[in-house]
């Protein structure tokens, strides 16, 4: 008989589906009341689909601008007692007043990106200007941390792409941007981020405030409670 591609295959996995039962049917004397649904299922090789992992959504929580004396060993504690990674986007000179907390981020396993010396806009100011900016601030991170950061956020999100190459960084941006720079009200900071929140979305905060901190931390304990895992930036870029 000629095999007709697909269809025939799928007809021949049947037929020899259906064998095997009347084998068991045979085997068990034809008590058909012996034989059981799972022996069936077995013998045609189901699986559940319960059997099969979900894997939960991603999402990755991002700050900028700081490190704060105040408000980011505060965010940092929140972090810790829920056990969620985020990136931080630091301003050189801000990392530069406040090494140990830096020191802090990196042991503690967080992603810590460059944000630029002085937050500059890069296409308002030169090449070579731009460089010394990202330059800057990479020494103070490499010097605090004992590691290169990987990765960059241009302030106000506009960048000149031909720096790309020379700085070899990745710069990222976000998808949520709920503008917590200009309100005190968190409810609406955290209502912006927890309603737009989609698997793969990437958050954008500011740890130099105390209500972006605090609304960070309860929009970790809403989205966890939502199924969503917390990851650094690269692990959702990498995947």
């Amino acid at each position: 008989m000629r095999m007709n591609g697909k269809k025939d295959g799928v007809l021949m996995a049947c037929y020899a589906c259906l064998l095997v039962i009347g084998g068991l049917l045979t085997w068990l004397k034809y008590d058909y009341n012996t034989v059981k649904m799972e022996d069936v299922r077995e013998a045609c090789g189901y699986v559940s689909a319960s059997a099969t992992p979900v894997e939960a959504p991603k999402i990755a929580l991002t700050f900028d601008d700081g490190p704060s004396a105040v408000w980011t060993p505060a965010l940092l504690d929140g972090l810790k007692e829920r056990g969620v990674k985020a990136t931080f986007f630091l301003i050189g000179e801000n990392a530069d007043k406040n090494p140990e907390i830096v020191k802090r981020m990196a042991e503690e396993g967080h992603l810590i990106g460059n944000h630029t010396y002085h937050h500059v806009e890069l296409i308002k100011v030169s090449e070579n200007e731009a460089r010394l900016e990202l330059a800057d601030t990479s020494a103070v991170i490499v010097r605090i941390t004992g590691k290169e950061p990987e990765y960059m956020r241009p302030p106000f999100g506009t960048w000149q792409r031909k720096l790309e190459q020379d700085i070899q960084m990745l710069p990222v941006l976000w998808t949520i941007d709920p503008l917590d720079w200009t309100t005190e009200n968190q409810d609406e900071i955290v209502n912006k981020v927890v309603t737009e929140a989609e698997e793969n979305d990437i958050i954008l905060l500011h740890d130099c405030y105390k209500s972006s901190v605090e609304a960070g931390l309860r929009i970790v304990d809403i989205l966890q409670e939502e199924g969503f895992v917390f990851v650094t930036v690269d692990e959702l870029l990498l995947n």
